[in-house]
């Protein structure tokens, strides 16, 4: 009975054994997750996002939407979006949706004239989600139609540069600028001092001629009188219907009206949207937040 007993615990023993040697790895791998959780996810995001997309799961999109949202200062990716577009023969037209204060002048053409080319090859559509003011109208002028949101807010053309007057505080803390420069105008804009007279004529000089372009492509984009300029320009503010009733957008509705005014001019039979990936619209979303924040504490020359 006892070398019975032992002969079983020495079985049982083996069994257990071979039981660990069978599932080590296992346990191995569940001490290394668990180790690593953090590093594995970190990679498994990276994986997500860089991963090429299966063409197979690619819908067969004809029709795209690209935003403008936020101060318009970097507009590498609209103009890459708008461009993509322009030569993407599946896409049969452009829903521009926009939702800004406008921003810095060059860029803000920037945008405006990509628009005015791929309005060349297929139509475009502006919807105002928002704010369609300054900069951002003038991005938008060449689309085929500007359909605006009943609540949103539409014009503010005009051109503005502005710049603070700190002497006052650094006279108080005792701090004075002292300077070498070559050209009569090289300090316009300091903050150091009160503007000169002739230094403000200079300034004015800039800003008047931008004026007259941005309204002279405004009148010839939406067919306006440019010698009325001061009921449409001359940085009025309007809602959607005051902005219709001037000749600044075409339609007042919602986005769904937008999208409809596409499809009719783009002549597709059955509209299919192209969609950004997930974590494509949360880096947008945080590029546009760091926009904004660049825009509050480091203002520019700006259209307004």
């Amino acid at each position: 009975m006892q070398i019975r007993g032992e002969n079983k615990a020495q079985e049982t023993k083996g069994i257990t054994a071979k039981l660990k040697k069978l599932f080590s790895p296992v346990g191995v791998m569940l001490k290394f997750f668990s180790e690593h959780f953090k590093g594995m996810l970190f990679l498994l995001l990276l994986f997500l996002l860089f991963a090429p997309e299966s063409k197979e799961a690619v819908k067969p999109y004809n029709l795209s939407e690209i935003e403008l949202s936020g101060p318009i200062l970097d507009v590498s990716k609209v103009l890459e979006d708008i461009q993509r577009a322009k030569e993407d023969s599946k896409i049969k037209g452009v829903l521009f949706v926009v939702n800004s204060p406008g921003g810095a002048v060059a860029p803000s053409v920037e945008v405006a004239y990509a628009i005015k080319e791929l309005k060349k090859h297929k139509p475009v559509v502006v919807y105002a989600s928002g704010i369609l003011a300054s900069g951002s109208y003038y991005a938008s002028i060449w689309a085929n139609e500007i359909v605006a949101n009943p609540g949103s807010m539409v014009g503010s053309i005009g051109v503005i540069m502005e710049g603070a007057d700190v002497s006052g505080l650094m006279g108080k803390i005792g701090v004075k600028t002292q300077t070498v420069q070559a050209g009569k105008y090289k300090r316009i804009g300091t903050p150091d001092r009160p503007w000169k007279p002739f230094e403000r004529a200079e300034l004015e000089k800039v800003i008047y001629d931008t004026y007259d372009m941005f309204t002279q492509d405004v009148a010839s984009a939406r067919k306006l009188d440019i010698k009325k300029r001061d009921e449409w320009a001359n940085a009025h503010i309007f809602t959607a219907r005051q902005a219709k009733n001037v000749g600044l957008v075409d339609e007042v509705g919602v986005k769904e009206d937008a999208k409809k005014r596409l499809v009719a001019l783009s002549g597709v039979k059955q509209p299919v949207w192209s969609e950004k990936d997930k974590f494509e619209r949360l880096f947008e979303k945080l590029a546009a937040q760091t926009a904004i924040t660049l825009y509050t504490y480091f203002p520019t020359w700006t259209l307004k």
